[in-house]
């Protein structure tokens, strides 16, 4: 099966270009027919414990998905986990599953959210996906209060600090201390750390850190550091961490040209073999994708296509649109443009048809940032292959 937009009156329109019209978006499911099932799946599927939270979840969870409908689904299913941010949809996505929580029993699902901080940009070439320590911590206890309202819980079972790129920040004791308080007053059962960036550093800082119980890391088959990331999830997962994976589909697309999709069950199988990783987020937009990704929670064996289909991306010199935020593009540009956090945001608008997500990513950034049209002639290499200038172009208009 591919991961792919389908043209069948089961569809959801995404959130697209129109994100932030947030529950306009998100309440236009609910004549969007529901898949008949015979039997429950719970009972099938592969499930894992979450390191010393003891949460028992299938290694399949929810990542962001914008319907009501296919997120009730999901849990009737037995999905468990459910991923959102406070973050998303401009707020807009926790009103959503607020919703969807609405009469069902709190120990039937667990959700997860994290701050919205204000992120700034490290110039002179620091890590694109690191906080930095300048946040105020008292920004996360408001934000969390505002997660519950929204949410309509008490508390939420996981919260994040988002966007961690060094040990540092995954170390900085004023946002260790922030979120020791929100679990001493029951507002967060367990915290834990996102790392898109810099993965094997961050994850072994929030194993020594004594405070973070779960670590959120991007991990697929495409990253050319993914020994290390494995590495270090077993060193997280031996010292009693839990681990979620996301960035689990690789971008999609294998091609520029959005013709070639890559195997999507391929590519979650591949991060949900390794059994250190307890669980993963992967994004989920119609009935399909979650047949698909109900079908994974059951058997996690390659079937000799997928096996083949993978092997065959890995030879192609093509990169598609996922980009694995390593930096190595950064320390090459002269005129010190935000290339990641740009890259990020074109993976997200035209790999994954996400253009509202990607708006999100790009906040803090000006068109004055984009320096790209000045020059002439680009000579920023990319470790996978990328045309930097021309994506970095092409995600610039969004600004």
């Amino acid at each position: 099966m591919t991961r792919q937009r389908l043209t069948s009156r089961r569809d959801f329109v995404r959130s697209g270009a129109a994100g932030v019209a947030g529950a306009a978006v998100l309440s236009a499911c609910p004549s969007a027919e529901r898949p008949r099932e015979t039997e429950p799946r719970l009972g099938r599927s592969v499930v894992r414990t979450l390191g010393r939270t003891g949460l028992e979840l299938p290694v399949v969870s929810m990542g962001s998905c914008y319907a009501i409908n296919l997120v009730q689904t999901a849990l009737d299913e037995g999905i468990r986990y459910i991923h959102t941010s406070s973050g998303y949809s401009e707020n807009q996505h926790e009103v959503l599953l607020g919703e969807v929580f609405r009469g069902r029993p709190r120990s039937s699902f667990v959700v997860a959210t994290s701050p919205d901080l204000p992120y700034s940009f490290a110039r002179r070439h620091g890590r694109s996906l690191d906080l930095g320590t300048r946040a105020d911590p008292a920004l996360i206890h408001r934000s969390m209060e505002g997660s519950l309202r929204r949410l309509q819980l008490d508390y939420v079972d996981i919260y994040y600090l988002c966007s961690i790129g060094t040990r540092k920040v995954a170390l900085f004791e004023p946002y260790l201390e922030a979120f020791t308080r929100l679990k001493r007053e029951g507002k967060a059962r367990f915290v834990g750390l996102a790392t898109h960036e810099n993965e094997p550093e961050v994850i072994r800082a929030a194993a020594e850190s004594g405070v973070w119980d779960v670590v959120l890391t991007a991990y697929n088959f495409r990253q050319s550091h993914r020994e290390a990331v494995r590495v270090a999830i077993r060193d997280a997962a031996e010292a009693g961490l839990g681990v979620v994976a996301m960035k689990t589909q690789a971008g999609v697309y294998r091609d520029r040209e959005r013709t070639k999709i890559i195997n999507q069950t391929a590519a979650l199988k591949w991060v949900l073999q390794d059994e250190n990783v307890h669980t993963s987020i992967p994004a989920i937009s119609n009935y399909d994708e979650l047949r698909e990704d109900l079908s994974v929670m059951e058997d996690l064996d390659f079937t000799p296509a997928e096996a083949h289909d993978l092997e065959e991306v890995q030879r192609s010199a093509n990169a598609g649109f996922f980009c694995q935020q390593c930096g190595y593009c950064r320390p090459q540009c002269p005129l010190d443009v935000e290339i990641p956090t740009l890259m990020r945001a074109h993976m997200y608008a035209l790999g994954h048809g996400r253009p509202d997500k990607a708006k999100t990513v790009l906040r803090g950034l000006s068109p004055s940032d984009v320096g790209c049209t000045d020059c002439h002639r680009c000579e920023v290499q990319c470790t996978l292959g990328h045309n930097i200038q021309s994506r970095v172009l092409e995600v610039a208009r969004l600004l």
